[in-house]
């Protein structure tokens, strides 16, 4: 296993990145000025047992590919190996993020039910919050119960843009429920 984590930044459509690759897996793909960077990179970091150094790897060169493909409607799916980093139950819930199609959307209640615990929206919503592999593990895909947009670490309009173009049939209806 290598000593730190590789990281470099990338100027996408909808705002800065921060990408990390660790042991030749994606364990960052996140919004740069995003509130919670420093808690975000300290899980990180103590979860792996290592630094960062800023480095471009070839994991790291492919993800800015397929993300590039992703922005230019090119790409629906990506196949990057990652690396979720966290505790147990934030696994749980960023693999059934993984789950929700491109172009589709979910609500917290409905990922509660998914992973079996109803009671847990807002467990799950802080999982959602704590996701590191943006866009990658699409926690742009969760919605209000109610239609509104909600929670994003790269801000609503982002979270907004990145739906409206997964499914240009959605802006009628995200424009109905939402003041941007």
């Amino acid at each position: 296993m290598q000593s730190d984590i590789n990281f470099s930044h990338w100027k996408s459509p909808y705002g800065e990145l921060i990408l990390g690759d660790y042991d030749d897996r994606l364990c960052m793909c996140d919004w740069l000025y995003r509130k919670m960077r420093p808690t975000i990179d300290r899980r990180i970091q103590s979860f792996l047992g290592v630094g960062f150094i800023e480095n471009t790897t070839p994991i790291i060169v492919e993800t800015i590919n397929q993300l590039t493909q992703y922005f230019e409607g090119e790409r629906k799916e990506f196949n990057i190996p990652l690396m979720l980093v966290g505790s147990d139950f934030q696994r749980l819930v960023w693999e059934e993020l993984l789950k929700i199609p491109y172009g589709e959307t979910d609500t917290y209640m409905g990922l509660s039910k998914k992973i079996g615990n109803e009671k847990a929206i807002r467990a799950v919503a802080s999982a959602n919050g704590a996701n590191a592999l943006s866009i990658l593990v699409p926690c742009h895909r969760i919605i209000g119960s109610n239609g509104k947009l909600v929670g994003y670490a790269g801000g609503i309009h982002a979270k907004s843009k990145l739906l409206k173009m997964e499914n240009p049939t959605m802006n009628a209806q995200l424009d109905l429920f939402n003041d941007f």
